[in-house]
């Protein structure tokens, strides 16, 4: 029997421990988190050591943190992030301040060489951008006051980990011994060139990144879209990897120059399934990381040294969110969130170790510290849960930070030349209107007369809920495909039963089917235009314009109750076959009677 490739077994194996972890962490009212962690204990090196390389995989999982990152900076417009540059700087730099502070003190205290204090002290700082942002999002809890505070700090220590890791050859002994000037000079330029990395990522991607995406988006070929997506956010990490910068800063800058645009709810869709994969599998590498050997050689400095180390940035976090106006209630689990490690202190900690600031065994013993905060931070967010103290979006008790505008009450699928006449009629009305459509001629179009514009294909319920679809009231349905307006219609009557859902059909056969899924609102879209034409002619035939509008009027009456009379039988075509005989008959039969008593009228009395 041949034997599986190695990433096939694996594959299996995280899979299958993730299957069988999160759900009943899920059923016992804890999140997913725990589950994922959980199962990394199990199959990692301290469990059944189905995997022992966890180095590898936390390098690869990392990614999930950086898609995460760019998703976040999708929801941050320029505008807004401009709106967060005090709270980033201030309550940010005062978090890593004073927690290395407090924390470089005691270890100092209690004995620790300053190098060794300084550099423990800046890794044990970090919070988990990851586990803190994802809690954040289980709860819908980003976009509120707290939460922007939170992230403002969680961005703020993304961006020191340039210059934590640019600190460390200084404090190092072979550098040290070495001399440091010629370092100093060292970090000058590396300071420098993160400038101007990130200067020309902010301008060369509002140049470049969005006629580059709408070349791609011509080819209307989704597949390809995707795979640009994460090219895009491969590109950026690597780009900042090679220059020593922060993967996941990159991504957060490229997902911040592509805010604004109309593609970013089709990013938001291709890029989600892999980030929420990635991250899971991240939690796991962590629960596979936590070091359970240190544990048993030294239980009770271990125990110390985790208990220790969140207790003092429990009291920086607390005090800060007491100072940022936070409210009682919400101070817990804003301080909570924030006071574990971080997966960027694993970074710090190898680093130290590999430029001599930490002997082995304290990286070691500080890595698995931070691993087991991460492992008890969500056990502690369960207990808070249990005790059904208020969440951050406790009710009344935030004060938001500025919301983007409020999504459009009407959303229009196509904006091909019927959609395009809805929505004229509904802008001279002052009505607000979102235009979703797989065409970037079309969005542009659209966009030069004042729409909402948003690129992508309408029938993924991930582009529609974040279009809006689930705070507007009217869905017109204005696509050219009839299968793609009946899954659009099959996910707006599942998923947003306020919608009310106006649809255009292509022929009566398309009528039936929109019929059969529950939508009273359909226009045939040639019946109207086809109407005014015989009209036209009857009156270029002699008609006066009046009798004309009543013989058509009277036809449309007639066609519009014959195709109800069918509705019910029209999977039967024999049924329908005779009743739309039996109707033209009728029609005939009414129109002839109708000529002949206007004739008579016409007629002079004798």
């Amino acid at each position: 029997m041949a034997h599986a490739p190695s990433w096939l077994t694996f594959g299996f194996v995280y899979l299958t421990a993730a299957v069988l972890a999160v759900p009943v962490v899920r059923a016992l009212g804890m999140s997913a988190i725990i589950g994922y962690l959980a199962a990394g204990i199990a199959i990692g090196p301290w469990g059944l050591a189905l995997v022992r390389d966890v180095q590898s995989t936390l390098e690869f999982a990392e990614f999930g943190v950086v898609l995460m990152l760019f998703l976040v900076g999708l929801e941050l417009q320029p505008q807004r992030l401009w709106s967060l540059r005090r709270p980033i700087l201030g309550l940010g730099g005062a978090q890593l301040l004073g927690c290395t502070a407090l924390l470089a003190g005691a270890a100092w205290l209690l004995g620790q060489p300053w190098r060794v204090a300084l550099v423990g002290a800046l890794g044990l700082a970090l919070s988990s951008t990851a586990m803190a942002l994802q809690v954040l999002s289980e709860r819908g809890q980003l976009r509120s006051g707290s939460g922007q505070a939170a992230f403002s700090i969680l961005l703020f220590q993304d961006i020191a980990a340039i210059p934590i890791l640019a600190l460390l050859p200084l404090l190092g002994g072979v550098i040290a011994s070495a001399g440091a000037p010629p370092e100093a000079g060292h970090a000058m330029l590396q300071a420098l060139k993160t400038v101007a990395v990130v200067g020309a990522v902010v301008l060369g991607g509002h140049w470049l990144l969005r006629p580059l995406l709408r070349w791609i988006a011509q080819s209307r070929t989704p597949e390809i879209f995707t795979a640009a997506a994460l090219l895009l956010v491969v590109g950026m990490a690597m780009l900042m990897l090679a220059l020593g910068l922060s993967m996941a800063l990159g991504a957060f800058l490229a997902g911040v120059l592509l805010a604004d645009s109309e593609f970013r709810q089709e990013l938001e869709s291709d890029i989600e399934p892999f980030k929420s994969l990635l991250l899971g599998l991240f939690f796991m590498a962590v629960g596979m990381s936590i070091d359970f050997g240190a544990l048993w050689r030294a239980p009770l400095l271990m125990a110390a040294l985790v208990l220790g180390f969140l207790a003092l940035k429990a009291l920086v976090m607390y005090l800060l969110a007491w100072g940022a106006g936070i409210t009682r209630q919400e101070r817990p689990l804003f301080t909570l969130i924030l006071a574990q490690g971080g997966e960027f202190a694993f970074v710090v900690f190898q680093t130290a170790a590999t430029e001599q600031v930490l002997a082995p065994a304290t990286a070691s013993l500080l890595t698995g510290a931070v691993a087991l905060s991460m492992l008890l931070a969500p056990l502690l967010l369960a207990l808070l849960e249990r005790r059904r103290l208020p969440h951050l979006d406790g009710a009344g008790a935030e004060q938001p930070l500025p919301e983007p505008p409020p999504q459009a009450p009407v959303l229009i699928a196509g904006f091909g030349r019927y959609g395009q006449i809805v929505a004229r009629v509904l802008l001279a009305q002052g009505l607000p209107t979102t235009v979703l459509d797989h065409s970037v001629e079309m969005l542009e179009v659209a966009r030069t007369f004042g729409y909402r514009v948003h690129y992508g294909d309408a029938t993924r319920l991930a582009l529609l809920r974040s279009a809006g679809a689930a705070q507007a009231r009217v869905l017109v349905v204005a696509v050219d495909t009839p299968e793609q307006s009946l899954k659009i219609v099959q996910l707006a009557r599942k998923h947003f039963p306020q919608l009310t859902i106006v649809a255009r059909a292509r022929n009566v056969t398309h009528w039936y089917q929109l019929r059969d899924l529950g939508v009273q609102h359909i226009e045939r879209e040639l019946f109207e235009a086809s109407l005014g034409s015989a009209r036209t002619v009857l009156q270029a035939m002699g008609l006066a314009e009046a009798e004309a509008q009543a013989v058509t009027a009277r036809f449309r009456a007639h066609n519009l109750a014959l195709i109800e009379r069918m509705y019910p039988h029209h999977r039967n075509k024999e049924v329908v076959l005779a009743i739309a005989k039996q109707g033209r008959q009728q029609l005939v039969e009414q129109m002839a009677k109708e000529r002949q008593e206007r004739q008579e009228r016409q007629e002079p009395t004798p």
